[in-house]
């Protein structure tokens, strides 16, 4: 291959060149110090594990701060398409400007490429503060829908003219009386998108050998917006994946609670009672496809329970590209200081490298960044809570990380 693209093929599976463009947003606040870690780490990384026949070609395209200081547009179109015509993105965490119009940033983004999968594993690090008594029974991958829910940002302020009209039209179309003080939000939920989200949480889980996919909901109180999720979650696995997956019902029925190899079983939990389930049982729980808003609660709480966004790492994927990201804010405070964990980022960056095929460099990473936390030379965050553990700086951080790649 002569082209420096990647490539989505019709099959959806990609086509990689050894030498690939990757966009990348540096982010604002902490933004470019985790960044420039992120960098080093990949491109060590990758010399190592491909012995230098293979070399990412870094080209950086401004949003957020950057992005208004040269174009006025905190989200550039130009950025927009570079994700599009080279496939694969990497950001950092971007500034949500206030009162320019723009909710957030990172929605835009996903809802202008149609990023409609936010995926998020969790997992534990041995030796990582943890409130949890077992943090290493958690071991989920969270697929949140990404585009639609009150994400779609459909709303009336209390007391305006729209505001007023939808009141008034709810009153006669459903009896029900709200406030006339009311602020009025709606909350779309489709079957297309729903689908899409589940059949994908649905192969991510066959294709790595994890038992369950759990379909997050409030349906019992939401019964055509989350109850139709969860009812066409379940579609999608009948039509779909007939052959690969069983209900909880055929799980005792017929196999007396053993799933047979290569299956997988589609439950669906309440989410509040699903808060609880992942705090009591969460070896019981492995894939979660959910809703917006419940999907951000959950990897959130989740991610809590391992050690904190700042070592959470996340990928906005869709049909055609996927942006990869640090999961946490700017970190404003702490920006310009060097002492920002850029964990986070490393780890979305890990997550990259397994979406472009490149296992072996994303392998090292993960368990040069699992030994340097088990010597326990890490960053502040860190450090003030793990005994006898040696403060690095950020940069300083990323050096031992490379220097455990093997």
């Amino acid at each position: 291959m002569t082209t420096d693209r990647i490539i989505i093929k019709k099959d959806g599976s990609l086509e990689v060149p050894e030498n690939p463009v990757i966009p990348f947003i540096e982010g604002d606040g902490i933004g470019p110090e985790i960044f420039s870690v992120l960098m080093v780490v990949i491109n060590a990384s990758v010399d190592a594990a491909y012995n230098g026949k293979r070399k990412i070609k870094w080209k950086e395209f401004p949003a957020g701060e950057k992005g208004f200081k040269n174009t006025e547009s905190w989200l550039p179109e130009e950025t927009v398409n570079a994700v599009k015509e080279y496939v694969v993105a990497v950001k950092g965490p971007l500034t949500t400007p206030v009162g320019e119009g723009i909710r957030s940033l990172n929605v835009q983004l996903r809802q202008s490429l149609d990023l409609y999968a936010n995926i998020r594993p969790v997992r534990h690090f041995p030796l990582v503060p943890s409130p949890m008594k077992k943090p290493h029974h958690v071991n989920m991958v969270i697929f949140r829908e990404n585009t639609e829910d009150v994400y779609a940002g459909i709303e009336w302020e209390a007391g305006s003219n729209d505001a007023k009209e939808m009141i008034s039209i709810i009153e006669k179309r459903t009896g029900i009386s709200l406030p006339h003080d009311s602020g009025i939000g709606i909350k779309p939920v489709s079957e297309r998108k729903t689908k899409r989200l589940v059949a994908r949480a649905i192969s991510f889980a066959l294709e790595n050998d994890f038992p369950s996919v759990t379909l997050m909901h409030k349906g019992n109180i939401m019964k055509f917006t989350e109850g139709a999720f969860r009812k066409w979650g379940y579609e999608t696995a009948e039509n779909m994946f007939a052959e690969k997956t069983l209900t909880e019902d055929d799980l005792y029925d017929s196999y007396k609670g053993s799933c047979p190899e290569g299956m997988v079983v589609i439950k669906d939990r309440i989410a509040d009672n699903l808060f609880q389930e992942i705090l009591l049982r969460p070896e019981s729980y492995h894939v979660i496809a959910a809703p917006n808003l419940n999907g951000d609660y959950l990897s959130d709480a989740l991610a809590a329970q391992v050690g904190g966004l700042g070592i959470a790492p996340g990928a906005n994927v869709g049909d055609h590209c996927a942006v990869f990201e640090a999961v946490h804010g700017t970190a404003p405070l702490l920006a310009g200081k060097d002492i920002a964990n850029p964990l986070s980022l490393i780890l979305s960056g890990v997550m990259m490298l397994e979406y472009m095929g490149w296992k072996e460099a994303a392998a090292m990473i993960e368990k040069a960044v699992e030994d340097t936390l088990k010597k326990g030379r890490v960053t502040n965050d860190l450090a003030v809570q793990m005994k006898g553990a040696v403060e690095v700086k950020c940069s300083e951080f990323g050096k031992e990380i490379i220097n455990n790649l093997s």
